[in-house]
Protein backbone atom coordinates (compact mmCIF):
# COMPACT_ATOMS: atom_id res chain seq x y z
CA UNK A 1 0.00 0.00 0.00
CA UNK A 2 0.85 3.43 -0.95
CA UNK A 3 -0.35 6.91 -0.85
CA UNK A 4 -3.97 5.63 0.35
CA UNK A 5 -4.13 9.19 1.84
CA UNK A 6 -2.68 11.16 -0.83
CA UNK A 7 -4.63 14.87 -0.66
CA UNK A 8 -6.16 13.95 2.51
CA UNK A 9 -5.93 16.56 4.99
CA UNK A 10 -5.99 15.44 8.24
CA UNK A 11 -6.10 16.32 12.42
CA UNK A 12 -4.13 14.87 14.69
CA UNK A 13 -5.57 15.02 18.29
CA UNK A 14 -3.55 13.59 21.38
CA UNK A 15 0.09 13.18 20.12
CA UNK A 16 2.36 13.43 23.59
CA UNK A 17 5.34 11.38 22.45
CA UNK A 18 6.54 8.64 20.48
CA UNK A 19 4.57 6.03 22.44
CA UNK A 20 0.85 7.57 22.46
CA UNK A 21 -1.36 5.80 20.39
CA UNK A 22 -1.94 8.73 18.68
CA UNK A 23 1.74 9.17 17.43
CA UNK A 24 0.99 5.36 15.61
CA UNK A 25 -1.66 6.81 13.56
CA UNK A 26 0.20 9.96 12.59
CA UNK A 27 3.27 8.26 11.12
CA UNK A 28 1.28 5.94 9.19
CA UNK A 29 -1.41 8.60 7.61
CA UNK A 30 2.34 10.51 6.71
CA UNK A 31 3.72 7.52 5.32
CA UNK A 32 0.42 7.17 3.30
CA UNK A 33 1.03 10.82 2.09
CA UNK A 34 -1.38 12.99 4.48
CA UNK A 35 -1.24 16.16 5.06
CA UNK A 36 -1.23 16.55 8.72
CA UNK A 37 -2.34 19.45 10.85
CA UNK A 38 -1.44 18.50 14.97
CA UNK A 39 -3.11 19.94 18.25
CA UNK A 40 -1.82 20.14 21.50
CA UNK A 41 -3.80 21.08 24.86
CA UNK A 42 -1.60 24.46 25.62
CA UNK A 43 0.25 27.11 23.97
CA UNK A 44 3.53 26.07 25.74
CA UNK A 45 3.74 22.66 24.46
CA UNK A 46 3.47 23.67 20.74
CA UNK A 47 7.12 24.06 20.66
CA UNK A 48 7.59 20.78 22.06
CA UNK A 49 5.09 19.16 19.73
CA UNK A 50 6.82 21.09 16.66
CA UNK A 51 10.05 19.39 17.48
CA UNK A 52 7.97 16.16 18.11
CA UNK A 53 6.43 15.79 15.10
CA UNK A 54 9.36 17.57 12.53
CA UNK A 55 10.41 14.16 11.80
CA UNK A 56 7.28 13.31 10.15
CA UNK A 57 7.31 16.40 8.11
CA UNK A 58 6.53 20.13 7.92
CA UNK A 59 3.18 19.89 9.55
CA UNK A 60 1.82 22.59 11.73
CA UNK A 61 1.13 22.36 15.35
CA UNK A 62 -2.40 24.20 17.04
CA UNK A 63 -3.58 24.71 20.15
CA UNK A 64 -6.67 23.50 21.31
CA UNK A 65 -8.05 22.74 24.92
CA UNK A 66 -11.34 20.19 23.71
CA UNK A 67 -12.98 20.90 27.41
CA UNK A 68 -12.83 24.40 26.39
CA UNK A 69 -15.36 25.31 23.33
CA UNK A 70 -13.76 28.47 22.96
CA UNK A 71 -10.61 26.76 22.08
CA UNK A 72 -12.27 24.24 20.05
CA UNK A 73 -13.80 26.94 17.82
CA UNK A 74 -10.69 28.54 17.48
CA UNK A 75 -8.42 25.70 16.57
CA UNK A 76 -11.37 24.95 13.81
CA UNK A 77 -11.17 28.81 12.55
CA UNK A 78 -7.52 28.64 12.13
CA UNK A 79 -7.70 25.24 9.92
CA UNK A 80 -10.24 26.60 8.46
CA UNK A 81 -8.57 29.89 6.91
CA UNK A 82 -5.09 28.05 5.99
CA UNK A 83 -6.39 24.90 4.59
CA UNK A 84 -10.22 25.37 3.78
CA UNK A 85 -10.77 21.36 4.18
CA UNK A 86 -10.03 18.46 6.21
CA UNK A 87 -11.00 14.69 5.35
CA UNK A 88 -10.08 13.59 8.61
CA UNK A 89 -9.76 13.82 12.26
CA UNK A 90 -8.12 11.60 14.68
CA UNK A 91 -9.67 12.22 18.50
CA UNK A 92 -7.25 10.63 21.32
CA UNK A 93 -7.55 12.43 24.40
CA UNK A 94 -9.06 11.17 27.38
CA UNK A 95 -8.29 11.92 30.98
CA UNK A 96 -9.10 11.15 34.42
CA UNK A 97 -7.62 12.26 38.08
CA UNK A 98 -5.22 9.61 39.11
CA UNK A 99 -7.20 9.14 42.52
CA UNK A 100 -10.29 8.02 40.87
CA UNK A 101 -8.38 5.18 39.67
CA UNK A 102 -6.79 3.89 42.04
CA UNK A 103 -10.01 3.47 44.33
CA UNK A 104 -13.32 1.82 44.10
CA UNK A 105 -15.46 2.83 41.56
CA UNK A 106 -17.60 4.04 44.04
CA UNK A 107 -15.59 6.24 45.75
CA UNK A 108 -15.10 8.42 42.43
CA UNK A 109 -16.37 11.77 43.33
CA UNK A 110 -18.41 13.87 41.49
CA UNK A 111 -15.84 16.77 40.17
CA UNK A 112 -13.56 13.79 38.94
CA UNK A 113 -16.96 12.03 37.34
CA UNK A 114 -17.65 15.52 35.27
CA UNK A 115 -14.01 16.20 34.07
CA UNK A 116 -13.43 12.20 33.11
CA UNK A 117 -16.51 12.46 30.83
CA UNK A 118 -15.86 15.90 29.67
CA UNK A 119 -12.75 15.41 28.58
CA UNK A 120 -13.18 12.00 27.52
CA UNK A 121 -16.25 11.49 25.57
CA UNK A 122 -17.96 14.66 25.47
CA UNK A 123 -14.91 16.02 23.51
CA UNK A 124 -15.74 14.39 20.29
CA UNK A 125 -19.13 16.02 20.83
CA UNK A 126 -17.50 19.41 20.29
CA UNK A 127 -14.98 17.98 17.88
CA UNK A 128 -17.03 16.72 15.80
CA UNK A 129 -19.66 19.70 15.53
CA UNK A 130 -16.57 22.27 14.54
CA UNK A 131 -15.06 19.40 12.41
CA UNK A 132 -17.89 19.01 10.26
CA UNK A 133 -18.23 22.67 8.59
CA UNK A 134 -14.90 21.65 7.36
CA UNK A 135 -15.89 18.46 5.88
CA UNK A 136 -17.75 19.81 2.99
CA UNK A 137 -16.10 16.77 0.94
CA UNK A 138 -17.13 14.15 3.38
CA UNK A 139 -14.58 12.64 5.42
CA UNK A 140 -13.52 10.03 8.45
CA UNK A 141 -13.62 10.91 12.56
CA UNK A 142 -11.76 8.62 14.39
CA UNK A 143 -11.76 8.02 18.12
CA UNK A 144 -9.83 5.80 20.59
CA UNK A 145 -11.77 3.77 23.41
CA UNK A 146 -10.92 0.90 24.99
CA UNK A 147 -12.72 -2.70 26.60
CA UNK A 148 -13.27 -1.30 29.76
CA UNK A 149 -16.26 0.70 28.48
CA UNK A 150 -17.98 -2.58 27.36
CA UNK A 151 -16.53 -4.76 30.43
CA UNK A 152 -15.28 -4.16 33.99
CA UNK A 153 -11.81 -4.17 34.17
CA UNK A 154 -9.70 -3.84 37.48
CA UNK A 155 -8.45 -0.21 37.99
CA UNK A 156 -9.85 1.28 35.04
CA UNK A 157 -13.24 2.75 36.87
CA UNK A 158 -14.77 6.08 35.95
CA UNK A 159 -12.52 5.83 32.36
CA UNK A 160 -14.58 2.85 31.67
CA UNK A 161 -17.67 4.69 32.25
CA UNK A 162 -16.36 7.70 29.89
CA UNK A 163 -15.19 5.06 26.96
CA UNK A 164 -19.16 3.85 27.54
CA UNK A 165 -20.60 7.31 26.48
CA UNK A 166 -17.17 7.84 24.11
CA UNK A 167 -18.86 4.35 22.12
CA UNK A 168 -22.72 5.16 22.83
CA UNK A 169 -21.57 8.84 20.76
CA UNK A 170 -19.61 7.17 18.56
CA UNK A 171 -23.19 5.76 17.25
CA UNK A 172 -25.42 8.83 17.21
CA UNK A 173 -22.44 11.23 15.46
CA UNK A 174 -22.35 8.53 12.80
CA UNK A 175 -26.14 9.05 12.80
CA UNK A 176 -26.09 12.56 12.62
CA UNK A 177 -23.00 13.23 10.30
CA UNK A 178 -23.68 10.23 7.31
CA UNK A 179 -25.78 12.49 5.63
CA UNK A 180 -22.66 14.81 4.86
CA UNK A 181 -20.92 11.55 3.53
CA UNK A 182 -18.80 11.80 7.15
CA UNK A 183 -18.05 8.03 8.36
CA UNK A 184 -17.19 8.47 12.36
CA UNK A 185 -16.11 5.30 14.39
CA UNK A 186 -13.84 3.98 17.30
CA UNK A 187 -11.23 1.81 17.70
CA UNK A 188 -11.28 -0.36 20.90
CA UNK A 189 -7.28 -1.14 20.83
CA UNK A 190 -6.25 -3.68 23.74
CA UNK A 191 -3.61 -2.29 25.99
CA UNK A 192 -0.79 -0.57 25.32
CA UNK A 193 2.35 1.06 26.96
CA UNK A 194 1.57 4.59 26.87
CA UNK A 195 2.09 7.96 29.39
CA UNK A 196 -1.52 7.54 29.89
CA UNK A 197 -1.78 3.93 30.89
CA UNK A 198 0.83 4.60 33.61
CA UNK A 199 -2.02 5.77 35.77
CA UNK A 200 -3.79 2.20 35.36
CA UNK A 201 -2.38 -0.37 38.61
CA UNK A 202 -1.54 -3.03 37.85
CA UNK A 203 -1.27 -2.35 34.24
CA UNK A 204 1.82 -4.78 33.64
CA UNK A 205 -0.86 -7.70 34.83
CA UNK A 206 -2.98 -6.75 32.04
CA UNK A 207 -0.82 -6.72 29.44
CA UNK A 208 0.57 -10.40 30.51
CA UNK A 209 -3.01 -11.64 30.90
CA UNK A 210 -4.15 -10.04 27.33
CA UNK A 211 -0.86 -11.52 25.58
CA UNK A 212 -1.72 -15.43 27.24
CA UNK A 213 -5.42 -15.65 26.39
CA UNK A 214 -5.70 -13.35 22.98
CA UNK A 215 -5.83 -15.99 20.04
CA UNK A 216 -2.84 -14.08 18.17
CA UNK A 217 -0.70 -14.36 21.68
CA UNK A 218 0.71 -10.92 21.87
CA UNK A 219 -0.24 -7.32 22.66
CA UNK A 220 -1.34 -4.99 20.18
CA UNK A 221 1.25 -2.18 18.76
CA UNK A 222 0.46 1.44 17.86
CA UNK A 223 1.55 0.24 14.49
CA UNK A 224 -1.37 -1.54 14.37
CA UNK A 225 -3.22 1.20 15.31
CA UNK A 226 -1.89 3.32 12.57
CA UNK A 227 -2.59 0.40 10.15
CA UNK A 228 -6.36 0.66 10.91
CA UNK A 229 -6.93 4.49 11.07
CA UNK A 230 -5.46 4.42 7.83
CA UNK A 231 -8.13 1.67 6.65
CA UNK A 232 -10.74 3.93 8.08
CA UNK A 233 -9.37 7.50 7.43
CA UNK A 234 -9.39 6.04 2.94
CA UNK A 235 -11.89 5.12 0.94
CA UNK A 236 -11.27 1.41 1.47
CA UNK A 237 -13.59 1.96 4.66
CA UNK A 238 -16.06 3.79 2.78
CA UNK A 239 -19.62 1.68 4.02
CA UNK A 240 -18.11 1.68 7.67
CA UNK A 241 -19.44 4.10 10.15
CA UNK A 242 -20.66 3.89 13.68
CA UNK A 243 -18.46 0.89 14.51
CA UNK A 244 -16.36 0.14 17.51
CA UNK A 245 -13.90 -1.78 15.79
CA UNK A 246 -11.82 -3.94 18.40
CA UNK A 247 -8.53 -4.46 17.41
CA UNK A 248 -6.69 -6.30 20.99
CA UNK A 249 -5.38 -9.37 18.93
CA UNK A 250 -8.61 -10.97 19.65
CA UNK A 251 -8.84 -10.76 23.49
CA UNK A 252 -12.48 -9.62 23.16
CA UNK A 253 -14.01 -12.78 21.80
CA UNK A 254 -12.40 -14.96 24.68
CA UNK A 255 -14.70 -16.23 27.27
CA UNK A 256 -12.78 -18.70 30.24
Amino acid sequence: MSGLLENKNIVIMGVRNKWSISWGIAEKAAKEGAKLIFTCEAAKSIENTKKLVCELGDFEVIECDVSVDESIERAFDKIKQKYGVIHGVSHGIAHAFTEDLRDEFIKTSREGFLHALNVSAYSLVGVSRYARELMTEGGSIITLTYLGGEKVIKNYNVMGVAKAALDCSVRYLANDLGGEHIKVNAISAGPIKTLAAKGIGDFNTILEAVKEKAPLRRNVTIEDVGNTATYLFSDLSSGVTGEIIHLDCGYSIMGL
